[in-house]
């Protein structure tokens, strides 16, 4: 037995990377939107995508830094856009939920073909393709080197899958937020993309997010991450490496956190 815990110890010296132990976060939470796994087609799932993205977790997990994962379902379905064409709130948000469990799915098989032991925890018990949520088992994973992966969003309508980062962030004790952005590099006081004269925030206070209406994320995941503590860091995706940078806590994109 004690031969064994030496065998297990050694193997995880060796794992580790000469800077371990200097990197900002110890856990974190990466949200995805699920635009960011459909890749140029702009819907669906580009496995290609996926894969690249994929590869950068896997990158992350080797510094030994604790990953979960949050991803949206954009890409194929979106519950506020069903329901403004009139279908029931309720149910569009359901089949939302459903749409992220599929992104999830297509994370986990990339992460584990890249060899990153990786399981997909869902709020909506489906117990054929994946473990119901359980806070102390997520965490165990973790703590095991497993990347665990939260799909199906809360498990309730109305709630956004920001305010499921924030809140499995807050359940989880991550020590940050990664807002993955598609096509932006951060925090803008307007649209990069209609206005050339935009300009970018460096820092920014949760207050600021939610008087200055940002959109970084909603402000019921906002205030969540106000109330405990949690910072947001928001990045550009499309940029390879950001992944690793930020979640090595370098210094890119917009930093979101407590008031000076």
């Amino acid at each position: 037995m004690f031969s064994y815990f030496l065998i297990e110890l050694f193997a995880n010296i060796q794992r580790r990377p000469f800077f371990y132990g200097t990197e900002k976060y110890n856990r974190i939470v990466l949200k995805l939107s699920g635009e960011a796994l459909a890749g140029k087609q702009g819907y669906g799932i580009d496995p290609e995508t996926v894969e690249k993205i994929a590869k950068q977790i896997v990158e992350v997990n080797k510094l030994n830094i604790q990953v979960a994962i949050v991803v949206g379902g954009g890409n194929i379905w979106r519950g506020l856009s069903g329901s403004a064409k009139g279908m029931d709130r309720v149910s569009a948000d359901y089949m939302g939920m459903l749409a992220t469990v599929m992104n999830s799915l297509a994370l986990q098989d990339a992460m584990e073909k890249n060899g990153v032991a990786t399981r997909v925890q869902t709020a909506i018990n489906m117990q054929q393709v994946a473990e119901p949520y359980i806070r102390r088992r997520a965490i165990r994973h973790m703590e095991k080197g497993r990347v665990v992966i939260f799909g199906a969003g809360t498990g309730n309508p109305y709630f956004s899958t920001d305010t499921t980062a924030a809140l499995r962030a807050a359940e989880i004790e991550a020590d940050a937020i990664l807002m993955a952005k598609n096509g932006v590099d951060g925090v803008y006081d307007s649209d990069p993309k209609l206005n050339p004269d935009a300009k970018m925030y460096k820092h920014l206070t949760y207050l600021d997010v939610i008087n200055k209406d940002l959109k970084v994320m909603d402000a019921t995941a906002t205030t969540l991450c106000r109330n405990n503590n949690i910072p947001i860091v928001v990045f550009n995706i499309d940029k390879p490496g950001n992944i690793v940078a930020a979640a090595s806590g370098k210094d890119l994109g917009t930093l979101v956190d407590k008031e000076d």
